[in-house]
């Protein structure tokens, strides 16, 4: 069991410190790749993890063709593609653009759209946040300026339910009962504003990022030092404004949890049969992705999951049981359920740990909180919320108990397998 002692910052920081942005925004993009110890990497943007069946198709030719032959879920519902064989950017690019994966070279690392994922199909929330994404991703390829903007900055399209407005996006559009509401960063302060204004404003609120990031470095509204980071919401209200779009302020704290949909058939909606589908650590085979694209539309979710839309009615529980065969989570029960880990070692030049086999050792029954396994201190993927977070170092590894940016006091488990499964167990059921 974890000592619930005095929390301590999970990863300690200073606003506005761009001493490692020195040398530039390299996040990997589909024409950008990032040289790994697998291989070269490719990240293709997927806003709101919304991909047609011709273009799911196109990412499983790309996997089998130019790399590993598996496909990496991100946590912002974006795909990777690893091991890609030398000088295959050309080719891939030209796949990717049949496909209309690439609506634009100049702005494919800035597409960053997370979006409710259930919205339209279980009746839930209060917005069908599908036109917003359109809209939203119409205007981000069409301005010159977006183009500045990093690889990591984040927009939200949270249907009202919560779920994604609590993944800590730079900018989030929240769906009310009338109308929407902006959030600009992590504030409780929203402003209410038009439904049908909401993308322009998301734009409008960007640009206002940019400006206000200026010289600083910052890539993201948490990067902004103290006082410009104070002045952004001012200065976004005043630009939609000057545009003619009516705002007031409101108050609408955070969600604190991020909540993935459950597993198994959607319910409740008017679209047909859809299903949740759960995704062992975020991987992919060849024969697990034909199996979820050639149903209907996919949406792949930031927590590394898939929901799949357009399933016919009399061929849902053969389709479930299908996928549950080829050893993806299609209901309640999985000791799968709320398992996650960084891609580690070999991938990984600065992983410690080969965590992703550690993880799958260490699987037992579902615990009540999730956990998340990292080769190193940067935690990449890593969820929010509360999680157990275990951590790889050069002693063993070390797990805490997060709850929100804090974390308990870590206890340290010594290259013992056995003792670490344990210690994970004890973790999650105990919540600390």
């Amino acid at each position: 069991m974890l000592a619930a002692m005095s929390a301590s910052p999970l990863t300690p920081r200073s606003p506005g410190d761009a001493s490692a942005r020195s040398s530039g925004d390299a996040c990997p993009g589909a024409l950008r790749l990032h040289r790994a110890d697998d291989g070269a990497l490719a990240r293709i943007r997927i806003p709101g993890g919304v991909l047609t069946p011709h273009q799911a198709k196109a990412l499983g030719e790309a996997a089998a063709g130019f790399g590993d032959g598996e496909l990496h879920l991100t946590s912002r519902g974006n795909v990777q593609l690893r091991g890609l064989a030398p000088g295959c950017g050309a080719e891939l690019a030209g796949l990717l653009d049949g496909a209309g994966l690439l609506p634009s070279e100049r702005h494919e690392r800035v597409r960053n759209v997370v979006a409710s994922p259930l919205s339209g199909l279980d009746g839930g929330g209060a917005a069908d946040v599908g036109p917003w994404l359109a809209e939203l991703d119409r205007l981000l390829c069409g301005s010159d300026r977006a183009t500045r903007l990093s690889g990591r900055f984040l927009f939200a399209l949270d249907d009202g339910r919560g779920d994604v407005d609590a993944l800590g996006a730079d900018l989030a559009l929240i769906g009310l009962g009338t109308g929407a509401a902006l959030r600009v960063g992590s504030t409780d302060t929203v402003f209410r504003l038009p439904a049908s204004e909401g993308p322009r404003a998301l734009l409008a609120a960007s640009e206002a990022f940019l400006d206000a990031a200026g010289d600083t470095g910052a890539w993201r509204v948490e990067d902004l030092p103290d006082e410009a980071g104070t002045a952004l919401s001012d200065a976004v209200v005043r630009r939609l404004r000057q545009a003619g779009v009516t705002v007031s302020p409101d108050r609408r704290p955070r969600p604190l949890e991020a909540r993935s949909p459950a597993p198994g058939p959607v319910r409740g909606g008017p679209r047909g049969a859809a299903l949740s589908v759960g995704v062992p650590l975020g991987r992919l085979d060849l024969t697990q992705w034909q199996l979820l694209s050639g149903a209907g539309e996919m949406r792949l979710t930031p927590w590394r999951g898939v929901v799949v839309t357009g399933v016919a009615p009399n061929a849902a529980d053969s389709f479930a049981d299908a996928l549950a065969e080829a050893g993806l989570i299609t209901g309640p029960g999985s000791p799968w359920a709320g398992v996650g880990a960084c891609i580690g070692q070999p991938g990984c030049a600065k992983s410690l740990a080969d965590v992703r086999g550690q993880a799958a050792a260490a699987v037992g029954p579902p615990g009540r909180l999730p956990v998340y396994w990292s080769g190193c201190e940067r935690r990449c993927g890593h969820p929010r919320g509360e999680w157990i977070d275990v951590v790889a170092t050069p002693d063993g590894h070390r797990i805490s108990h997060v709850r929100g940016d804090r974390a308990d006091e870590p206890v340290t488990v010594r290259h013992d397998p056995a003792a670490l499964a344990a210690a994970v167990a004890s973790a999650r059921g105990s919540g600390g």
